[in-house]
């Protein structure tokens, strides 16, 4: 087909344009990402309860952490879904559902943090529903519930705090590597992988563990109206079925999440088929004060401390 030369001269001109960078064109092969959508589970009318998802290892960002490289909830994240619910006057109660053996002790504690404040200016019921695995950090954060619920099958407990690092020496001394070490002070090097830990090292790093742990178990004592001393015998590290977390007054109740549902609507005054819902958004959208931090390598930074289950760990 031949074209007029009018036409061909108009062919030339945007082509010139497009040479000269005058005009772009964008061609986008991913969806882009974008702020959360809300997404209807179930039920019907205007009122919704808003379920919250709080599952892996909790982080407070996309780290890599003792290899495990899935399954992560980051401050970052609840804090979005907590901002988008906060403006949602239709929001009349909130279902936690944690399914988690804990994570670092700063992302445990910023998203228990938000969640009390969220509690604070909403004054909605928030019930938490303890899932397959709720340990240390995620039980932690399921001091945020007026209401905890446990699965019959659930594990939980393990309160308490880790300090871990790798002690590389002896792998260092079979390769032939050594390391040089220039520092400003005596403990700048503190816990340092290339070496072992030295007696007063663990000495002040068993100072740093017993605040955490104190911190623990205070916040555990005031969520579960417990004395400090009840909630101390508790806080030993011990993993606890959902019986023994019953017995313990770790819990209120065994159910299920449709319990945990129920239960909520019943406090909001809602009707049993109100409608549930979840927020979601693909791609990387980062919208809070929190999705900013540098993604870092834990394993290759120290030390880290942990509100997690690890089993086997000493």
């Amino acid at each position: 087909m031949r074209l007029g030369t009018g036409k061909l001269w108009g062919v030339v001109g945007i082509l010139l344009l497009l040479a000269a960078g005058c005009i772009t064109v964008k061609v986008s092969l991913f969806e882009e990402p974008g702020p959360l959508k809300e997404k209807t589970v179930s039920g019907f009318g205007r009122d919704k309860v808003l379920l919250l998802d709080i599952s892996g290892v909790i982080l407070e960002g996309p780290h890599r952490i003792l290899g495990l490289l899935k399954g992560v909830t980051s401050p970052a994240r609840v804090k979005e879904e907590l901002e988008k619910a906060a403006k949602d006057r239709r929001i009349k109660a909130v279902v936690i559902k944690i399914n988690s053996p804990g994570g670092t002790v700063a992302a445990a504690d910023v998203i228990l943090h938000d969640l009390q404040a969220f509690k604070a200016e909403r004054g909605l019921p928030v019930v938490v529903c303890l899932q397959g695995l709720a340990t240390s950090g995620g039980y932690y954060v399921a001091q945020a519930g007026d209401t905890i619920i446990a699965y019959p099958t659930c594990i939980t407990g393990s309160i308490g705090v880790l300090a871990m690092k790798l002690n590389l020496r002896g792998l260092m001394d079979k390769v032939g590597v050594d390391d040089d070490m220039v520092k400003s002070g005596r403990w700048k090097d503190f816990w340092s992988p290339f070496r072992p830990a030295t007696p007063k090292e663990k000495e002040m790093m068993q100072q740093v563990i017993d605040q955490f742990y104190r911190s623990f178990v205070a916040v555990v004592a005031t969520g579960r109206k417990l004395s400090l001393q009840e909630a101390r015998q508790t806080a030993d590290g011990r993993i606890f079925t959902a019986d023994q977390a019953k017995d313990l007054k770790l819990v209120d109740q065994l159910g299920y999440l449709d319990d945990a549902l129920e239960l909520a609507k019943t406090k909001a005054g809602l009707p049993k088929d109100a409608k549930v819902v979840r927020y979601h958004r693909p791609g990387s959208y980062k919208p809070t004060i929190y999705s900013h931090l540098p993604d870092l390598d834990l394993e290759m930074v120290g030390p880290q401390f942990l509100y997690i289950w690890w089993a086997g760990g000493a």
